[in-house]
């Protein structure tokens, strides 16, 4: 029930956007193909990919405790991953791969650049680059949370300098979904830090959804920010 009210409401707005075009852009591949999915975590992209030949990897080194900041999932698995190794330096030979996806990990590399360089070396001429990374999100996993602001202009600058010609740019939502998105969330967050004045967030939530009802699909303001951006791009 919980659950249903979150997609009901659109609390779980940015995943659920993100899952619905990740589903529908790997099932646009076709069947037999070599995909690496890079920082698989607990391979929750695995199911989207049985139509493929998938190999995973991860370094796996988070646990699910971290160093107790921020957002933790407490628990976190990633027995199953087929090469543990740093994304940066992947053992498996040049042009090995025809798909290569990267969903929700740039935020948790030091250095994202690198890892463009070791996917550009990895992937076949024509070969297809599928990434999500967010432009603005809580921290999560930390100590292995480093940036976000992963802005489309990110990725018109340093995908073509990789010979990654970009085939598809999305935004995720855009800053009034955000807002109503953490709009939701308010009476949890002021729950979680202890604010005595908590019970005044529900009131405020339901103004705010009544401005979003009147609002309708206004036009979109992207532009400014959004959940994140959703990119395809291939191997030149």
């Amino acid at each position: 029930m919980k659950q249903y009210f979150k997609k009901l409401s659109g609390a779980n707005a940015n995943e659920d956007n993100r899952n619905r075009w990740l589903s529908q852009t790997l099932a646009s591949i076709h069947a037999g193909l070599r995909i690496l999915d890079a920082g698989a975590g607990e391979l929750r992209n695995k199911p989207l990919c049985a139509h493929l030949n998938y190999v995973s990897q991860d370094a796996c080194q988070y646990e699910g405790q971290g160093d107790a900041h921020g957002l933790q999932t407490g628990t976190w698995n990633t027995s199953g991953v087929d090469l543990v190794c740093d994304i940066v330096a992947i053992p498996e030979p040049d042009a090995s791969f025809d798909v290569i996806l990267c969903s929700e990990v740039f935020e948790h590399l030091p250095d994202a650049l690198k890892a463009l360089d070791e996917f550009a070396r990895l992937l076949k001429p024509g070969g297809k680059l599928i990434i999500t990374a967010p432009f603005a999100s809580f921290v999560h996993f930390a100590p292995y949370h480093y940036t976000s602001g992963f802005s489309r202009y990110w990725y018109e600058c340093h995908l073509p300098a990789r010979h990654l010609h970009i085939t598809e740019l999305v935004a995720n939502g855009d800053w009034f979904a955000f807002f109503r998105q953490e709009l939701l969330r308010l009476p949890a967050m002021a729950k979680r830090y202890g604010d005595w004045c908590w019970p005044l967030t529900y009131p405020l939530v339901a103004l705010g959804l009544l401005y979003f009802a009147i609002r309708g699909k206004s036009k979109s303001a992207d532009d400014l920010a959004c959940f994140g951006w959703h990119c395809v791009a291939e191997r030149q």
